[in-house]
């Protein structure tokens, strides 16, 4: 039986759609389950438990044999480095309860570094949490998520300006649809790692990389006007991230993050060759969400 953490996310969602077309039992596990009514109609067993109860979730992962974790972020948070420290204790307490026969564990780009990565630091700290646990493990690092731009949308209809982080605009991102992330951690859990007690890393990201310029023209074509980008300096960045609707504690790590981007430091680990690919083009994800906004 195939536990899907964070179900009703684009993410999960994707993953547990994939698996159910496939005929394979899925538990999909929400904290809110009347947004799950879907999944329930799609044939999904529905268990409600709270990421951060550890015996919450041991209850709610009984009896699987493949696990995808996926740790929900909470931009509002108070204090966003206690809440995702607490996250993943609790999960890793749980999983090292259920000892399922294999794990998949959406993670991030820039992952391996131990420091100066801001909010990429938690999963950093997920894999050194999930590696302790004597179970067939595979870390799914995945590059931004196209649908993370969304957020810009209605400012640059409005105003036609899109306000940037990143350093050059001619930068190549590695981004990527969060649904394809979900499909193909779908197809990692049908296909483990074969080692039982080992670790295998595996990157996630688009057809190709994209520029801020091309990202930048992409939302104009989506919202039907010019878009202008305009870089934003470093010490305004957590203030604008504030106003996009971040806690302060969350924009920090945030504004680390693009910081440790710049430098260069977010992007695939030395030697881990295994990169899967999305279908998913920068104008379709952007077309999707301008219809979403709409």
């Amino acid at each position: 039986m195939y536990a899907i953490l964070g179900a009703t996310g684009k993410v999960g969602g994707a993953a547990v759609r994939d698996l159910r077309h496939r005929g394979l039992t899925v538990r999909a596990i929400v904290r809110d389950a009347r947004k799950a009514a879907h999944l329930a109609q799609s044939g999904c067993e529905i268990v409600v438990a709270d990421v951060q109860d550890a015996d919450g979730l041991k209850d709610a992962l009984a009896e699987a044999s493949e696990v995808l974790v996926i740790c929900p972020m909470n931009p509002r948070a108070e204090d966003a480095p206690a809440e995702h420290a607490s996250m993943i204790g609790a999960i890793g307490t749980a999983l090292e309860h259920v000892k399922p026969r294999s794990i998949v564990a959406i993670s991030d780009y820039g992952a391996h570094h131990r420091t100066g990565t801001g909010v990429t630091l938690t999963f950093h700290l997920l894999e050194q949490r999930l590696r302790s646990i004597p179970v067939s493990c595979t870390f799914l690092r995945s590059a931004e998520h196209m649908q993370n731009w969304s957020r810009f949308f209605k400012d640059a209809a409005k105003t036609g300006v899109l306000p940037t982080f990143y350093r050059p605009n001619t930068k190549l991102l590695p981004i990527v649809s969060a649904p394809d992330v979900g499909i193909v951690a779908a197809d990692l859990l049908t296909c483990p790692n074969q080692k039982r007690e080992g670790v295998q890393i595996v990157h996630v990201e688009g057809p190709r990389r994209y520029s801020v310029d091309e990202v930048r023209e992409t939302i104009g074509a989506a919202v039907g006007r010019p878009v202008e980008g305009r870089e934003l300096p470093p010490e305004r960045w957590v203030s604008a991230l504030i106003q996009d609707g971040l806690s302060e504690s969350y924009a920090q790590l945030v504004a680390g993050m693009y910081e440790a981007h710049n430098a260069g430091r977010i992007d695939f680990e030395s030697g881990c060759s295994n990169v899967r690919r999305g279908s998913t083009s920068l104008t379709e994800a952007f077309a999707s969400l301008a219809r979403e906004h709409e």
